[in-house]
């Protein structure tokens, strides 16, 4: 059969495919369907057609996948967030490991290699340590919306409906966060509705009121509350903050960050610090961390302590090895391994994260760590001496190929890479297996309801 674009089909679906789309075989052919899991039966329209695969959309859930379960969430299947959360959480960690398998054996061309079954979350809702909530002047209507035409079609504060970019639906609890969070979420925005300055128009790029950001201290089990608006306007932002301290004493720090930029960033041009402190402190095993409102932490603590628990075991430390940390961020791995290593050098680009890693050590009094400020691939070729072990965390974008040439170039006896792309994993991986054998792989899931999947890699240097 010849699948065309606006054709209506029943299909069944046989699998996940990466990116979290059902997908589905017309004759071998490859169609992807949002909102869907393996053994739903489904009426569905093709959206899109390109040589190799198309794209189709649910008109009818014929027969319904005995792996579905039902949502918690009353925005589940509208919201861009959580798409997984009508599969049951086993069969999420089940396809997540297999996605992983299957970009090693067909990005990476690594057949065998062991990949070990995903790491649940110590929780799977209520993990979220920071969450960002958009003000719009359009709120996204829900289906039940529409049918009331007198419905206010006007400010909502949430997150956004996919494939919008001007409109977010008006969300009144997120289950990922913890539950005080909805409640600050609610009373902010009361708040604005009550408040005689105008909503951002994320298509006019007009108005005051831009962001909420949550942060939370799974540790201390206290808040930072971040509201990002247009312009300073204190006297408008500061009753805000006394009745959120006032209202909850887990409410420890409230600033706002000024922002005139077009970009839908939650990151302000400057800060003004109002009330409590300036930062919120939490706990990654036995060390502690201070977080401002734009530094970068995990957003799941207790699944970060997973991941750096499988990091720490990989590496194989014995306190005499020279580690190499490349892309080091704010120094969270470097200092959670310095306890088991000679020494530790982190590499990172971005010059406020190494001014964190810093003053990260000083606070949990390592010594042992330092930081190299600037580009990796201009870093590498310079160093002189091999390093026992390497660890490598890169973005989701994974190793500029200059750093893959450095890195078979100093050839470390192990390397350790940590990933959040299964794609960009494989192919780095790929690129190493002339010199290191891939010898396992421990998935480790710290975003329940979604198809995103951390990955520790275990790399050992082939000998000659």
């Amino acid at each position: 059969m010849d699948v065309k674009k606006g054709q209506v089909l029943d299909l069944r679906v046989t699998d996940i495919a990466f990116g979290g789309k059902g997908l589905a075989k017309v004759d071998g052919f490859a169609v992807f369907i949002d909102k869907t899991v393996p053994e739903d039966q489904v009426r569905v329209r093709i959206t899109r057609k390109k040589k190799n695969y198309a794209e189709a959309r649910v008109l009818e859930l014929i027969s319904p996948s005995p792996l579905r379960t039902t949502p918690r969430c009353s925005y589940s299947g509208y919201c861009g967030g959580c798409k997984w959360q009508f599969l049951e959480y086993d069969k999420q960690l089940e396809y997540k490991t297999s996605h992983v398998s299957e970009s090693i054996e067909h990005i990476g061309l690594m057949k065998g290699v062991l990949v070990h079954r995903a790491l649940a979350s110590e929780k799977i809702f209520g993990y979220r340590n920071k969450m960002e909530f958009s003000c719009s002047d359009q709120r996204w209507l829900m289906p039940e919306e529409l049918e009331n035409k007198d419905i206010e079609k006007g400010f909502g504060i949430g997150l956004h409906a996919p494939g919008t970019f001007n409109k977010v639906i008006d969300i009144d609890a997120c289950h990922i966060q913890p539950e005080l969070g909805n409640q600050i979420l609610n009373d902010v925005r009361d708040y604005i509705r009550q408040s005689t300055e105008p909503v951002y128009g994320l298509h006019s790029h007009e108005g005051f009121w831009r962001f909420l950001m949550l942060r939370h201290s799974a540790s201390k089990n206290n808040w930072m509350v971040n509201i990002i608006t247009s312009t300073l306007k204190k006297d408008v932002v500061m009753p805000l903050a006394e009745q959120l301290m006032e209202c909850y004493p887990e409410v420890t720090s409230v600033v706002n960050n000024i922002t005139a930029r077009k970009a839908g960033i939650a990151i302000g041009e400057y800060e003004e610090h109002l009330l409590g402190e300036s930062f919120i402190t939490d706990n990654l095993g036995p060390y502690s961390f201070k977080i401002s409102a734009n530094s970068f932490f995990q957003t799941n603590t207790k699944g970060a302590e997973n991941l750096y628990s499988v990091v720490e075991k990989y590496a194989g430390l014995t306190g005499n090895e020279h580690v190499l940390d490349l892309y080091s961020g704010t120094g969270t791995i470097p200092i959670w391994l310095s306890s088991s290593a000679k020494e530790i050098t982190g590499i990172e680009i971005v010059e406020s994260a190494v001014h964190d890693a810093r003053k990260n050590c000083l606070d949990n009094q390592v010594d042992n760590c330092s930081f190299i400020l600037g580009d990796i691939k201009d870093v590498l070729p310079t160093l002189s001496s091999r390093p026992d072990v390497m660890i490598i965390d890169p973005p989701r974008t994974g190793m500029h190929k200059d750093v893959v040439a450095s890195v078979l170039g100093l050839a470390p006896q192990r390397i350790v890479y940590v990933s959040c792309n299964p794609s960009t994993m494989a192919r780095d991986i790929g690129m190493l297996k002339e010199k290191y054998n891939l010898v396992e792989v421990q998935p480790v899931d710290m975003f329940p309801h979604t198809y995103h999947i951390e990955s520790v890699a275990r790399l050992e240097r082939i000998e000659e």
